[in-house]
């Protein structure tokens, strides 16, 4: 039996040591691609459904036909998926992506590039965030404005994220950044949502200037199911430092609590807060997998490193 993980490549299913992309290729070149990543829970993946209505959507924006159907993403996905399962533990969860360039030119046409792929969750490099809560900077590298192009879209030009990435971590190499947009308000972190609370409320910016995360979503609907009010609205750093809790929410740490804001202590400095706390069991409860014990069982294995 191997121990590669595989991945689809162009029609085929192939090792990761051989799937490869060409140096024409224009998401290489130029980051002309579009991603989407849901994850794994008990090794059952989550809203492939929702990931995928995204992914063309994000398609559509970027005038990219990928030459399938989303029923055949689907059904890739899950040959995908299952031929990596037998290759981690049972309690270990996968990052299950599909990615689609423009490709490389070919007699005066682009063929797009489809890959579609898995990677194992990093819970030993983020345990550590569950028990102490997420330090976050904002850097002073402001969110790309949706008059440049809308951050709604998932594609693979993350170079403005990055640069907050590198700035955030020149601080403090456990920081995760969350940026400002162009008017001074929260924004967004690399593929992370941001939501404050304040007496019992959530309050998390407007969709204009962020990417709708599924996670984002999840935990909306959640806190409508669990009688909390959730406000979309401008939200600047007064906001953040007056917080009584805070959070991010993304793919891989679905609801993870902030500690403090460029050094500012979150409320009583305790995680996760009652509202945090609430919201991560019900998103526990959702999925069938307890969100936070998953992490803190790793926590004798954490490591360092980045893992966005």
């Amino acid at each position: 039996m191997t121990q590669e993980r595989v991945a689809y490549v162009n029609g085929k299913i192939v090792p990761e040591s051989q799937a490869v992309v060409s140096i024409r290729d224009r998401g290489f070149l130029q980051g002309d691609a579009v991603f989407d990543t849901t994850r794994t829970f008990g090794h059952r993946i989550f809203r492939l459904d929702e990931h995928l209505d995204r992914f063309f959507n994000s398609l559509k924006y970027m005038r990219i036909d990928p030459g399938l159907s989303k029923q055949e993403f689907a059904r890739i996905t899950m040959e995908v998926l299952e031929a990596n399962l037998s290759l981690i533990g049972e309690d270990d969860d996968y990052w299950v992506s599909q990615r689609v360039s423009r490709g490389v030119m070919v007699d005066g046409e682009y063929v797009p590039t489809v890959v579609i792929e898995c990677a194992p969750l990093p819970f030993d490099v983020r345990a550590k965030y569950y028990r102490d809560g997420l330090p976050v900077i904002v850097p002073s590298v402001r969110r790309t404005p949706p008059e440049a192009q809308s951050p709604r879209a998932k594609v693979h030009n993350y170079v403005n994220l990055v640069q907050a990435e590198l700035e955030a971590k020149a601080h403090n190499p456990d920081a995760w950044p969350i940026l400002l947009d162009t008017n001074g308000n929260l924004a967004e972190g690399p593929g992370s949502n941001i939501f404050v609370v304040k007496d019992g409320e959530l309050l998390t910016p407007k969709e204009q200037y962020v990417l709708s995360g599924i996670s984002r979503r999840v935990t909306i609907e959640l806190a409508q199911e669990l009688g909390i009010a959730v406000h979309e609205a401008d939200i600047d750093l007064y906001d953040a430092y007056t917080a009584d809790e805070a959070f991010v929410t993304s793919t891989s740490f679905c609801i993870c609590p902030v500690s403090s804001v460029n050094g500012s202590e979150i409320g009583d400095g305790s995680v996760p807060g009652p509202v945090t706390d609430r919201l991560t069991k019900a998103y526990s409860g959702m999925v069938g997998i307890d969100i936070e014990a998953q992490y803190l069982a790793r926590l004798d294995n954490a490591t360092g490193g980045w893992a966005l």
